[in-house]
């Protein structure tokens, strides 16, 4: 399984435990392979190469699989070089501080940022997290520098470490804020995040604008047998149904995906 961010981060979290229950359903080993770089299109890319005989599968995400395609020249079609197997998780965004920032609300952040132009910096793991920052910048007319990350890991490490400001960050890094390493100001979901209901989301703070949540999902090569597809899609369907591997996610803050029946829209809007 081709994970196209850092090791540590919530693509890595997701990718392992998912593939840990496969391997007992499918009786075949799964090892997770971390391949980084060009915001996740590199390990993207490398999936859509690979031989479509069911042993290369690629984990991807919103940003990999339909935002990358729609600001980069890529060396595959996010549409038609894959094939997909199953929805995963819904990943919640929120947005983290370093501890020491003076702000302890939103609003109070946004009159930090005006009244320091320029000098606080921002870690951006994927092209979503840029678009977000971008979006916050124009909606509060703020400005701050962009720090690209290779992945979630890093960038809350710089957070905690005090050397960036703010980062965008999936519902793997609440556990930071709940042990006081970094700060919460807002969920940019649409509803607020079940292991962490004090932490608002952005439209109840007045930017009903800024929503954004993060999926995940399993897929293969294209002309990947569909003999074979179905059995990948079995096995991880199995595997959400787990309720060890549901437990895991959920600590995690992720929302499974239901099994059947209509759900709320993810998407950006602006």
């Amino acid at each position: 399984m081709i994970v196209p961010y850092a090791a540590g981060g919530g693509a890595d979290a997701v990718g392992r435990v998912v593939a840990e229950r496969m391997r007992g359903l499918i009786g075949h080993p799964i090892t997770t392979e971390n391949v980084t770089g060009a915001d996740g299109s590199i390990g993207t890319g490398r999936g859509a190469g690979a031989r479509p005989d069911g042993y290369t599968i690629v984990l991807g995400i919103l940003d990999t699989d339909v935002l990358n395609g729609a600001f980069y020249s890529l060396q595959y079609d996010v549409l038609n070089d894959f094939a997909p197997i199953a929805p995963l998780v819904i990943n919640p965004i929120t947005l983290f501080a370093r501890k020491t920032l003076p702000a302890n609300n939103l609003r109070e952040l946004i009159a930090w940022l005006k009244a320091n132009p320029n000098r606080a910096s921002a870690g951006i793991q994927t092209v979503g997290f840029r678009l977000l920052m971008a979006f916050l910048q124009k909606t509060t007319e703020t400005h701050f520098t962009l720090v690209p990350y290779r992945g979630s890991a890093p960038a809350m490490q710089d957070l905690m470490a005090g050397r960036i400001d703010l980062a965008f960050g999936g519902g793997d890094s609440l556990p930071l804020m709940q042990a006081g390493s970094i700060k919460a100001y807002a969920v940019a979901s649409d509803t607020r995040v079940a292991i962490a209901p004090d932490i608002p989301t952005f439209a109840e703070m007045g930017w009903s604008a800024l929503s954004y949540s993060m999926w995940f999902g399993l897929f293969a090569p294209r002309r990947t047998p569909r003999n074979i597809i179905g059995k990948l899609n079995t096995a991880a369907v199995e595997a959400m149904a787990d309720p060890a591997v549901r437990s895991r996610l959920g600590d995690l803050g992720m929302e499974i995906f239901p099994r059947s029946g209509r759900r709320r829209r993810h998407s950006p809007r602006s």
